[in-house]
């Protein structure tokens, strides 16, 4: 991996422990609110016991460092390779028109060396001008919190506007789609990005009283088998979502996974992918949608 967990997220968090622990001596509690706002939900289970078992000798049982200066990694002619071949992703510039570069490196690959199969051909077009301002002023009024006048295409393609206060971005990676969730004063609160016309600040105040978000979010509970890295598997392939996890003994966890409801079939999908390690237990109707994929698997397979 160019960028490893403990290159990158674990390594800043480390960073950010020992930085602590340079000025004082950190404890247990900090350490843990360190791990918190820095990492991921399932850090927990690695961080710390690595640094308590003096896995990673850098803190002392007293709380201290050997180390006297704070730590800093510059990048490596890897790493810039790498950052120089996803500048050439056209969703870079959705973010602004100042993209790194590195002129003295080559990049690590091109976007036509990549062929990808599992979603679909219509995404959005990330180069149109008219787009990359939508998606800049969106996430402008999700960071400032004031409301939008959205003009958009419904299905039958005629125009609908409608008073929007954005709460976030998601994107599918099926679709190739950016969706803004928020919330609205007529119409339905979840808005295909490719779907918007026009997009502006909304001048004056909203009439009446916005309707929250869709309640879109699912949860799906399952159980592991630690057996040739499934935990370790698992937290990787589903490290785009929001998720916890929960040690139950010293071979297996119980993870949570917060997925689009509109990506529920997908969700069915990645977990069987993972055979008998992985053991659904909540909620129910995904049981059930798990129990009905494998019998229509069986009965094509007859």
């Amino acid at each position: 991996m160019i960028f490893s967990e403990l290159y990158s997220t674990y390594y800043q968090t480390v960073a950010a422990i020992l930085k602590a622990a340079i000025d004082h001596p950190v404890e247990a509690t900090e350490m843990r609110h360190i791990v918190e706002e820095h990492a991921f939900g399932e850090s927990m289970l690695h961080i710390l016991p690595a640094i308590e078992e003096q896995r990673w000798q850098l803190i002392t049982p007293d709380g201290k460092t050997p180390l006297q200066k704070e730590p800093s990694m510059p990048l490596t002619l890897l790493e810039k390779r790498w950052l120089k071949a996803i500048a050439h992703d056209p969703r870079i510039r959705l973010f602004g028109d100042e993209i790194f570069d590195f002129p003295d490196v080559e990049p690590l690959f091109l976007p036509e060396d990549i062929l990808v199969f599992d979603h679909y051909a219509d995404g959005d077009d990330y180069t149109d001008e008219r787009y990359i301002q939508h998606f800049r002023l969106i996430l402008d009024a999700i960071k400032y919190q004031y409301p939008l006048k959205i003009t958009l295409q419904n299905r039958r393609e005629n125009p609908l506007v409608m008073s929007v206060l954005p709460h976030s971005l998601e994107y599918s990676e099926k679709d190739d789609k950016f969706r803004l969730i928020g919330s609205s004063d007529r119409y339905g609160s979840t808005i295909n990005l490719g779907r918007i016309i026009n997009c502006e600040k909304c001048q004056d105040s909203i009439k009446g009283k916005l309707t929250k978000k869709t309640e879109r979010q699912r949860r799906v509970v399952f159980e592991l088998v630690d057996q040739r890295k499934t935990l370790e598997r698992v937290l990787l392939h589903f490290a785009h979502y929001e998720k916890e996890a929960e040690k139950l003994d010293e071979k297996h966890y119980r993870i949570t996974v917060v997925y689009d409801k509109e990506d529920e079939t997908e969700m069915v999908i990645r977990i069987l992918s993972f055979g008998p390690m992985i053991k659904v237990t909540a909620p129910q109707h995904f049981v059930e949608l798990i129990k009905q994929r494998l019998i229509h698997q069986k009965s094509c397979g007859l």
